[in-house]
């Protein structure tokens, strides 16, 4: 049996999940408890708490704490005594349900709280769940085509949610190296997942329901030629896993660095891929031609007007509006050589398998009345 590095507990490694009951944070648990040997506790930190996450064959050692990362001091005590953050807490919405003011709250200095807490209570470890929305797509439609960390692209901000992304990772990034409490130095790295799939999306469960509700059927909208690169959940976390290892074992090959997330699923059109998952599981998507551009864009701006008037009166929130409809209309698609080259990442799910498990999972939610 290999021996743990020197600078390790031999009686195992304390892991934190912010935001561990979320979409994402949910497949970081389960791929922890999972894939990880030298896993003693896992802290799961989230304002909402998820009671099966602490149940079956590997609950004992989850320890649900509930709190919120704008709370500095909440932030403070979870990580006392920790070896590893994984730190997924984030507000992602991109529709206008939450001000910006309040994804700036959680998204920006939240993480401003986990890099104190881990400066404070010597914690040497930090992976931060980034976003490709850190890099694009731009508002202006520019194509990003199977890029990698260094391909040039035109960043240009718009929205409050990928603003206070890219601004969490560049704290992220420029804490590297900074010294903690007992000595040593924190190393920090950030991975960027293209479009997450899998078990437990609330956006792929909410086209599910309303197919179901309107007789199987899903209306095409977004042009068919814009090629997307879409990532399974339990990839995203088993990289997260290969990230910090590395990071404890490895920090040259980490430290201060990004990482795009992909995991070889088909690259398609984003109403193509989804149909791939939601196709076995009963839908169908109306055929022909979608909407002229022109009528979508009038559509999108139509919506955000409404949006903003109705705003003190009722919350006005829909799918489509300018900046979604310039995401899903633009060709973005990376690659992952960089974390295979660092970190001997390979997905731990095959296509085939992320597939069945997110199918078998829409088969089971109950159908909109």
């Amino acid at each position: 049996m290999a021996l743990p590095p020197a600078d390790e507990d031999p009686q195992g490694l304390v892991y934190v999940v912010t935001g561990g009951c979320g979409f994402l944070g949910s497949h970081l648990v389960q791929v922890l408890l999972e894939q990880e040997p030298a896993l003693r506790e896992l802290r799961v930190f989230d304002i909402h708490l998820d009671p099966s996450l602490a149940q079956g064959p590997h609950g004992g050692r989850v320890r649900l704490v509930q709190g919120d990362v704008g709370d500095a001091a909440a932030v403070g005590r979870v990580l006392a005594g920790a070896d590893a953050v994984l730190h997924a807490a984030s507000l992602v919405d991109v529709w206008g349900r939450a001000t910006a003011e309040a994804i700036a709250r959680v998204n920006v200095q939240g993480t401003r709280n986990v890099i104190a807490a881990c400066r404070a209570q010597g914690v040497r470890c930090l992976v931060y769940t980034s976003s490709m929305e850190v890099v694009g797509p731009n508002t202006r439609g520019d194509p990003f085509f199977r890029g990698d960390e260094d391909s040039p692209y035109p960043v240009h901000h718009t929205e409050p949610y990928p603003l206070s992304k890219a601004q969490a990772e560049r704290l992220v990034l420029e804490a590297n190296g900074a010294t903690v409490a007992g000595g040593g130095r924190l190393v920090t790295c950030a991975l960027r997942p293209t479009g997450i799939y899998g078990e437990r999306h609330p956006l792929m469960a909410e086209f599910y329901r309303r197919g179901r509700a309107a007789g199987g059927w899903l209306p095409r909208t977004l042009p068919h030629g814009a090629e997307h690169g879409r990532v399974y959940a339990g990839n995203v976390a088993w990289m997260h896993v290969l990230a910090a290892r590395a990071a404890r074992r490895r920090p040259a090959a980490v430290g201060g660095q990004v990482f795009y997330c992909y995991d070889g699923s088909p690259y398609a059109a984003y109403e193509d891929f989804n149909m791939l998952l939601l196709g076995p599981a009963g839908l169908r998507l109306r055929g022909g031609r979608p909407a002229p551009r022109w009528l979508l864009g009038l559509l999108a701006r139509l919506n955000a007007g409404l949006r903003a008037l109705l705003r003190p009166l009722a919350a006005y929130a829909p799918l489509l509006n300018p900046y979604t409809l310039a995401v899903g209309s633009t060709t973005f698609s990376v690659r992952t050589d960089k974390a295979q080259r660092r970190f001997g990442y390979r997905p731990l799910f095959t296509w085939e398998q992320a597939r069945h498990r997110t199918v078998a999972w829409l088969r089971r939610l109950p159908h909109a009345s």
